[in-house]
């Protein structure tokens, strides 16, 4: 769904307090969950939103406008085919999407921002099944790949850098770090 539960927000907001990353491509903002949660801590960062189902940009208010910031650069279009320099950012956040594509898309796609040299990744999805179809007709909502927690840190752990996380009870939440 273009929304996600708070399980893990608090967590994730520390590590942004920690780094305050000056530029953040959001993949699959949805309702802008990380942009409104981050933005208020600081408030210099340029946000790119990489968002596949156009008719959230106008139900959401993706679009920064005079009186309201979300997204400084917004981009609608598959992030799987995105170019790479939208991933070139102090942070990537793939929050609650991952599971909308296949395991090999998902890797790929990781790999995708770690070559591009972003310096951190956030990743935020479910470790429990949570099956799922298309919601309020975005096919792109359903749920394509369920994830094990254990996976995900196999995964992160081949990229090498350093990798943090946190497992609730619905989802796992991984802040993973260049080393340099």
């Amino acid at each position: 769904m273009p929304t996600s539960i708070a399980e893990g927000k608090d967590w994730s907001l520390e590590r942004f307090a920690r780094h305050l990353p000056d530029t953040v491509t959001d993949v699959g903002p949805g309702e802008g969950t990380y942009a409104k949660l981050f933005r208020p801590l600081h408030r210099g960062v340029w946000w790119t939103g990489i968002e596949i189902h156009k008719p959230y940009v106008a139900k959401y208010k993706l679009r920064s406008t005079k009186a309201r910031t979300m997204y400084d650069e917004l981009h609608i279009e598959d992030a799987r085919e995105s170019e790479d320099h939208l991933f070139h950012r102090d942070l990537v956040i793939f929050g609650d999407v991952l599971e909308h594509m296949t395991r090999d898309e998902a890797i790929a796609l990781l790999r995708k921002a770690e070559a591009a040299g972003c310096w951190h990744i956030l990743v935020s999805l479910p470790i429990v099944e949570a099956p799922q179809g298309e919601v309020d007709g975005n096919a792109h909502e359903a749920h394509v790949h369920h994830w094990d927690a254990d996976d995900m840190d196999d995964v992160l752990a081949q990229m090498g850098g350093r990798t943090e996380s946190t497992r609730g009870d619905t989802l796992g939440v991984w802040w993973w770090s260049r080393r340099g």
